[in-house]
């Protein structure tokens, strides 16, 4: 057998079990994989920060180089997302989220053995991978097959799984870290890792039935055209599983990539810019924070950043399938909200961060520390769940941002006022976490409504690209604070910062027009 039928064989996607297949509840047992993947990528996401310290005591590193264990994470996840949603559409979207618990497993296998920590910075960026092939996929999966009247429970039954991951993850960590080692915070993503799997291979349907479009396939309609030629969506034929066609009633959902002309040039000029840019920041504030780099690295990081930014701006506006898209950016209300969703995982994640440093700090032992945190996802995870039942039933969405973001911020103002202890951030924590649980899903639906149907793939992609970058400047900023003014004044400041942002939110929540 050669390279090439190796590779198709390898790539070619697999049937459930008859049995499973024609059980009229199978989509549920579909949905229930793809929640362990959502699991799993809110538990990485939460868990890492209770092992800073830990990291920084074994390898004898400073907080600036300890954060790019997070960091190199969440840069690869914002460049990939995009990337792998178009090759998923290519090569079948089963196939690649089994890869990408493959490769997650595998290199969180390597991050739990790692010598040093640079290469436990590695093993995080090529985790980051699997998590991409993961994320890229899990909505659309759901949305491709499961009825019209099941989509919303389904879609809700998947956020909650993300929830509990993201609450598990302070409580796990500071178990582990405290009672077994920070290896078992990668270690324990192996089983789940295999699992998924194999559950996967068994519950999964499959999202292509024939064979691999050849080299060239569907080339890139002219500049200008801004999508492919007339009627070239109606000679694709109809998305199937083995099954048959695609489940009744079942939609292509927000952010899924499209699956008209999946063979279009993908905007990688667009990306690399997009990447580079948004690593020179984060190198920067990480230089600012104690990465040993010469002083005036800052002021070229920072400076290549904007240069960056500038030719990203450029680049779209000219680029046939760009991956920002200016005129949608541009779109009443889309703007602002997608600063409004990056606000809100800045809110999120600072705490995360910043409080085992302050509580441990405080005396408090990690295990209890990680268990305090909890609160805020917890709160979080609740309140984008079945939060909305304790609103008023005529609260718009704009109402429940505000009322989000204004809870948020008092949370995050007690938080910085009141005595570092467990039982003094409990209420303010659990403020924030509910707030941000009614704030970030409602701005969501602000934004999804503004953008028109055709352009939900693109616009579901700078929603995930926003609450990424949103992640990365949560992880960065309370580094910068403790370095410059120390744990304690330098905490107290990131969020007062983080209180006065949370305002800023409330400001750019407005009505919007449905496109």
């Amino acid at each position: 057998m050669n390279a090439t039928a190796l590779a198709a064989r390898l790539l070619t996607e697999r049937p459930r079990p008859r049995g499973i297949a024609g059980w009229r509840h199978a989509h549920w047992l579909a949905v229930g994989t793809v929640c362990l993947g959502a699991f799993l990528g809110q538990l990485t996401a939460s868990v890492t920060a209770l092992v800073f310290p830990a990291l920084g005591r074994h390898f004898d590193a400073g907080f600036a180089a300890v954060e790019w264990v997070a960091l190199a994470y969440l840069l690869v996840l914002v460049a990939l997302l995009a990337p792998v949603g178009w090759l998923s559409d290519l090569i079948g979207r089963k196939t690649m989220y089994l890869g990408g618990f493959a490769v997650f497993a595998l290199a969180s296998l390597g991050a739990g053995y790692a010598g040093s920590l640079g290469v436990l910075v590695a093993c995080r960026a090529v985790q980051a991978v699997g998590g991409a092939m993961m994320q890229a996929n899990s909505v659309a999966l759901v949305a491709r097959g499961v009825p019209e009247h099941a989509m919303r429970r389904a879609l809700g039954i998947q956020a909650a799984a993300q929830g509990l991951g993201l609450a598990l993850g302070p409580s796990l960590g500071g178990l582990l870290v405290e009672h077994a080692s920070w290896r078992w915070v990668f270690w324990i993503n192996v089983p789940i890792g295999v699992l998924g799997i194999l559950a996967g291979w068994f519950l999964l349907p499959r999202t292509r039935t024939g064979p691999l479009p050849a080299a060239g396939a569907g080339k890139q309609p002219a500049a200008g055209t801004g999508g492919p030629p007339a009627g070239a969506a109606a000679r694709l034929p109809a998305p199937r599983t083995e099954d048959g066609p695609l489940a009744p009633g079942a939609v292509s959902p927000p952010g899924a990539v499209p699956v008209t002309a999946p063979g279009g040039r993908f905007d990688l000029a667009g990306l690399l810019l997009l990447t580079g840019s948004t690593t020179a920041l984060l190198l920067a504030l990480s230089t600012a924070s104690g990465l040993p780099l010469p002083g005036w690295a800052v002021a070229v990081l920072l400076l290549a950043a904007a240069v960056l930014a500038l030719a990203l701006v450029r680049q779209e506006r000219r680029a046939a399938r760009p991956i920002l898209a200016p005129g949608l950016v541009n779109t009443p209300g889309v703007r602002s909200g997608l600063v409004v969703s990056l606000i809100g995982y800045l809110l999120l994640f600072c705490p995360l961060v910043l409080g085992p440093v302050l509580l441990t700090g405080a005396g408090v032992p990690v295990a209890r520390a990680g268990l305090v945190i909890t609160l805020l996802p917890a709160a979080f995870a609740l309140a984008a769940t079945v939060g909305g039942a304790l609103l008023p039933r005529g609260w718009s969405d704009v109402a429940r941002c505000r009322a989000g973001a204004v809870l948020a911020g008092a949370g995050l103002l007690l938080f910085a006022l009141l005595p570092v202890s467990g039982a003094a951030v409990a209420v303010p924590l659990l403020l924030a976490g509910y707030g941000l649980g009614l704030l970030l899903p409602a701005n969501n639906a602000l934004v999804m409504r503004a953008i028109p149907a055709q352009c939900s793939a693109v616009g579901g992609g700078m929603v995930n690209m926003a609450r990424s970058l949103g992640t990365a400047l949560g992880t960065a900023l309370p580094v910068l604070g403790v370095h410059l003014a120390g744990p304690a004044a330098g905490g107290r400041t990131v969020l007062l910062a983080l209180a006065a942002v949370a305002v800023a939110a409330v400001a750019l929540t407005r009505p919007v027009r449905p496109a």
